[in-house]
């Protein structure tokens, strides 16, 4: 009996459907959409939409072009979002720079979302939303490093990594399809200055788990070796203070919270005291401050306004411009038109940062002006004065082997870094195949069998000038283009209502296009020409506006670009008694 109730139990055993241990992944698909930080460096934003529910990584800005004149910011085109707002369950900031964060308030303006990001990153979106009037109506939630929130039918893990500001974070995003993972900005630090230690063991074990794809930062993809430790600065800092009897003045990233705190700390170590000398470093060193993140003892700190109070060998200025930017405090200086602080032979000059490309003209100039001054200039090119906050090619084959992932998505860099990060990827054995790079509205479905592009949505980018959100387009940037270029030519003309008979003008105004007074023979040229052919339009009794305007500005037109080879704006204006 009991051999009988064995062999039976064995069968009902065997008769269980087998476990499907190995699979990984499901058969549901989950779309991965960018809608900013492709084939360029800025503006961040990734759609993550599975089924009914849409998770946003990130909203940044971007800075214009040099062809956008006038133009102060650049963000992602969210119509998107805007269409699918019932959908959206959340936004999750990687880290408080200003191209993953500067476009919150923009999308709020538009969706009211919850954000969850690390405690410093709360800090820094709050004085976002302050300025924009937008902090009471907004749910801010603080994630620490570790922590999984749930969003819909998807869940975000925070994972601690290394970067040029502290609370950094990589995302892992459960999906019914599988786990993704979003690395944000990294770089593989042993050493950070905070003592936070990227958590490697969490990203091997998610590798193990299984991950279905990887979005990885490709800043520096095109880079050999490894990232220099963010501690390194401190070293020749502490070279360059050491027997310094000039009044050292810094310029650096403000959201560059780990080297402001190596500054700090050389300041402290030589007796020196701080001031700070921008409004957003102000605003940062402030917000890192109140939440712990930097750390300076008792009165160091002093107000710009009292550095004359101090003598020169006991005083480091921090201040914003390391890129040449033309309004900056350290451009200000150099051209002599800072209100407050005054540069000198006395000064040693350290601008602590490399060129972002297209740059490097306005660095040279403020090198240059500060140098014509009589200060002395410290510079990457001098001394090893800035380290990168992104990984280089060994770190990125160090973060794809722990994670491992079947599909692997180069982001957040130019074509020729996703490009280069692809090479990287196949050199670690990721299949050519199950390699995509992507572009800004792209949809890419994913799932357990398969990944391929599925068509795009709406992307590209709105300017921001001023209070003017999406108001200047390609129409009023070819205008100011024409305008910095050839300046305007202005007629006006009074009309006779009742005969069409011109009765004062034309009267030709100029701006931006010639200097009057040494081309008068050229403006009378003009006033007879108009003349003429605004006779000819009496004579065939022309009295239509939209004809005689179309009339001044053809023949005038070609009149000028015979004279002179320009093609000014020109804008005919009739009055009429």
């Amino acid at each position: 009996m009991e051999e009988n109730s064995s062999k039976e139990k064995t069968r009902r055993v065997n008769k269980r459907p087998k476990k499907e241990s190995n699979r990984i992944f499901k058969k549901e698909k989950v779309k991965m959409i960018p809608l900013g930080g492709i084939l360029e460096i800025g503006k961040n934003l990734t759609v993550i939409e599975s089924e009914e529910d849409i998770i946003i990584i990130d909203c940044g800005l971007g800075f214009p072009e040099d062809d956008m004149l006038g133009v102060d910011l650049v963000i992602p085109d969210m119509t998107y979002l805007e269409k699918n707002k019932e959908k959206i369950r959340g936004l999750v900031i990687t880290h408080g720079h200003e191209d993953h964060i500067g476009g919150i308030p923009y999308l709020l303006k538009q969706i009211n979302v919850p954000i969850y990001a690390t405690k410093l990153t709360v800090g820094l979106i709050q004085n976002k939303l302050e300025e924009h009037n937008l902090l009471r109506s907004t749910k801010l939630t603080v994630v620490a490093p570790g922590q999984t929130i749930k969003l819909g039918n998807m869940k975000v893990e925070f994972i601690r990594i290394t970067h040029s500001i502290p609370d950094a974070c990589s995302l892992a995003i459960y999906t019914p399809a599988g786990i993704l993972v979003h690395t944000g900005d990294f770089k593989i630090d042993y050493t950070p200055i905070d003592g936070e230690i990227m958590d490697l063991g969490r990203l091997a074990e998610l590798g193990n788990k299984g991950v279905l794809a990887l979005m990885s930062d490709s800043t520096n993809a095109e880079r050999k070796g490894y990232t220099m430790s963010e501690s390194s600065v401190g070293e020749v800092l502490d070279k360059l203070f050491i027997n310094c009897s000039k009044r050292i003045v810094v310029a650096t990233f403000s959201s560059n919270v780990h080297r402001v705190q190596q500054i700090v700390n050389s300041a402290v170590k030589y007796r020196r005291k701080v001031a700070i000398c921008g409004r957003s470093m102000i605003n940062m060193i402030e917000t890192a401050r109140k939440l712990g993140y930097i750390k300076v003892p008792d009165n160091v700190f002093i107000d710009i306004d009292n550095i004359k109070s101090y003598p020169e060998d006991r005083l480091v200025i921090i201040t914003t411009g390391s890129q040449g930017e033309p309004m900056s405090a350290l451009t200000r200086m150099a051209e002599g038109e800072h209100r407050k602080v005054q540069i000198t032979p006395n000064d040693l000059i350290i601008i602590s940062a490399n060129p972002i490309p297209g740059n490097e003209k306005y660095i040279s100039k403020v090198i240059d002006d500060l140098m014509t001054i009589g200060a002395e200039v410290i510079y990457n090119a001098l001394e090893d004065i800035h380290v990168s906050g992104h990984a280089c090619q060994e770190e990125q084959k160090l973060m794809i082997s722990l994670i491992k992932p079947k599909y692997f998505i180069p982001v957040h860099g130019e074509y020729r870094q996703l490009m280069a990060h692809a090479e990287t990827a196949k050199k670690i054995g990721i299949k050519p195949e199950n390699i995509f790079i992507t572009n800004n509205g792209r949809i890419l479905e994913l799932s357990e069998e398969e990944a391929k592009f599925n068509g795009t949505v709406t992307a590209g980018i709105i300017l921001v000038d001023g209070l003017g959100v999406g108001d200047v387009g390609n129409i009023v940037l070819r205008d100011r283009q024409k305008l910095s270029q050839d300046g305007l030519i202005t007629v006006v003309l009074t009309l006779d209502s009742a005969s069409g008979k011109i009765v004062a003008g034309p009267d030709v105004i100029s701006r931006g296009f010639v200097y009057v007074r040494e081309s008068e023979n050229l403006m009378e040229d003009i006033k007879k020409l108009l003349r003429t052919e605004l006779a000819k339009c009496e004579e065939k009794h022309v009295t239509d506006w939209a004809t005689i305007k179309s009339v001044i500005k053809e023949e005038l037109g070609d009149y000028i670009y015979k004279k002179t080879k320009r093609q000014p704006m020109l804008i005919p204006i009739i009055m009429e008694i």
